[in-house]
């Protein structure tokens, strides 16, 4: 059974559809300007024992001196500071000095090539041989061994002064990387890592893909100090944007894609045009053990889907469960089509998929857990890699079909029961982030953060739920004097640094 609670605007009839494309494009507007103030525009309270920093990354620029990008994730990255403390809230936001953000701020037009499809001027000769890509660092920001680092899955993290968000450079890690080093913009943080007498450990890794591809996993302490790494090669092309731990292992989905870099070697097209599904092949799921000597690695494999994201997973006996969004196939990028006008009634959602992966027979079995569209999960951050109860989503309003997501969905996996906060039909969400309390008893005690693009305003607000029952109006609601464009992933800091 689900519950639904549109906390803003009067929803159209079943008829209409809940949102308005040309509202939902006005999102994906540049915000050229940094900001830093405090917030006075507030409806309800800061709850009292919410203290911290909220930490967002996506791209702020969609054009470069009013050239139009082709793809959003080709953009700059913006990174946000939402800072409570106090019982007041303030915004911060500055664009990551990157070596191309820089280059192309003096040189007022596009420099380099995009990895999804923006192309320098010039046409196909312009582009053609000139390889060298913007790390863009536009994808997440953490905060970890007293580092704030911008990450890209590319190439090497930048590095942010936590207080004032000025990049401070490239950062190697204490020398654990090497210069052009990929590092993922999904690291996972182990809240009790076996290996370490239940310390916490963050688990990252990266990927050199070819022919065959290398698997890099890294291990690093509270103090940013690497515990362990250990490499794996696996064949054919791959391209893995997230991955999921548990106690024992990390899992990755290589999904059946293949890579023709012709046409973006000869300039006519992005490298991410050139990533092609492979619809009847199927998808490998490899199984790489955390713990020394690492050599009991096990390929599984299911039928063709696509996976950015996986919410969680947990051991269970002989069985490793995973929890992913997935696709019937990749979300391909159109050269011809601009992103704005996508034709979501023609694409399938992403759907929420249970992957259990036997280790004594290698079987799969596959179970479908939510059919709504939906995206970016998020666990209470305790329950990373083990059996939990309580998932939270992006999603859409309407229970079928493809749309923007407007909802934030809570399911929980005991009962069954599902909350969907609705911000239909003005408002667009982002990634929630769950925040326990401090003294949280149970594990959906705490608070849902997200942004909210209001299209009424064309403003963004940051947006607090109650963990526990999203049936309630928002706790909070802090109106930005600016909107935010759609951004990607963040974190959360129980750590405040000054303003």
């Amino acid at each position: 059974m689900i519950s639904i609670l549109n906390s803003q605007f009067t929803i159209p009839n079943s008829s209409e559809k809940p949102y308005n494309r040309q509202d939902w494009q006005k999102g994906y507007e540049s915000q050229p300007n940094e900001y830093s103030y405090w917030v006075d525009d507030i409806d309800g309270e800061i709850p009292a024992d919410l203290e911290g920093t909220l930490f967002r990354n996506g791209p702020g620029l969609l054009d470069i001196h009013g050239t139009p990008l082709r793809h959003p994730f080709d953009g700059d990255g913006m990174v946000s500071a939402i800072t409570f403390q106090n019982g007041r809230v303030h915004f911060r936001n500055r664009f990551v000095r990157t070596e191309g953000y820089v280059a192309e701020r003096e040189a007022g037009k596009i420099l380099y090539r995009g990895v999804f499809g923006t192309q320098k001027p010039g046409g196909w000769l312009g582009n053609a041989f000139d390889l060298k890509l913007k790390n863009i660092a536009n994808t997440n920001v953490i905060y970890w061994g007293d580092k704030l680092l911008a990450l890209w899955e590319a190439a090497e993290p930048h590095r942010l002064d936590p207080a004032t968000l000025e990049t401070l450079g490239l950062d190697y890690l204490d020398g654990v990387l090497e210069p052009g080093d990929a590092f993922s913009a999904h690291p996972c943080i182990d809240p009790s890592c076996e290996a370490d007498g239940g310390e916490p450990c963050l688990v990252n890794f990266s990927v050199k893909t070819g022919l065959s591809s290398k698997i890099t996993i890294y291990e690093f302490n509270p103090q940013g100090k690497l515990l362990r790494r250990h490499a794996h090669s696996i064949p054919g092309f791959s391209f893995m944007h997230d991955f999921a731990i548990t106690p024992h292992y990390c899992i990755f989905f290589q999904n059946p894609v293949t890579f023709n870099p012709l046409p973006f070697l000869f300039g006519f097209r992005g490298a991410g045009e050139c990533v092609q599904f492979q619809p009847g092949r199927s998808t490998h799921i490899i199984v790489i053990p955390r713990t020394a000597p690492y050599q009991e690695v096990k390929t599984f494999e299911t039928p063709s889907g696509f996976v950015f994201h996986h919410a969680n997973a947990f051991e269970s006996g002989d069985r490793i469960c995973i929890d992913s969004i997935c696709y019937e196939s990749l979300p391909q990028v159109n050269p011809d089509v601009s992103y704005k006008e996508v034709d979501f009634d023609a694409l399938a959602p992403g759907q929420l998929w249970r992957f259990t992966l036997n280790l004594k027979d290698g079987k799969v079995q596959r179970q479908m857990l939510e059919s709504r569209c939906c995206e970016f999960p998020a666990v209470h951050p305790d329950k990373v890699g083990r059996s939990y109860r309580y998932l939270y989503l992006g999603a859409a309003h309407d229970a079928t079909g493809n749309a923007p997501l407007q909802a934030i969905l809570k399911i929980d996996w005991q009962t069954g029961e599902r909350q969907l906060h609705s911000f239909a039909p003005k408002g667009y969400v982002g990634e929630p982030i769950f925040v326990p309390r401090p003294d949280a008893k149970v594990d959906d005690e705490g608070w849902v953060l997200t942004l909210v693009y209001n299209s009424s305003r064309h403003c963004s607000d940051v947006v607090i739920l109650d963990g526990q029952d999203l049936n309630k109006a928002p706790l909070t609601r802090v109106h930005l004097t600016h909107h935010i464009p759609y951004g990607l992933h963040g974190s959360w800091s129980a750590s405040t640094f000054g303003n």
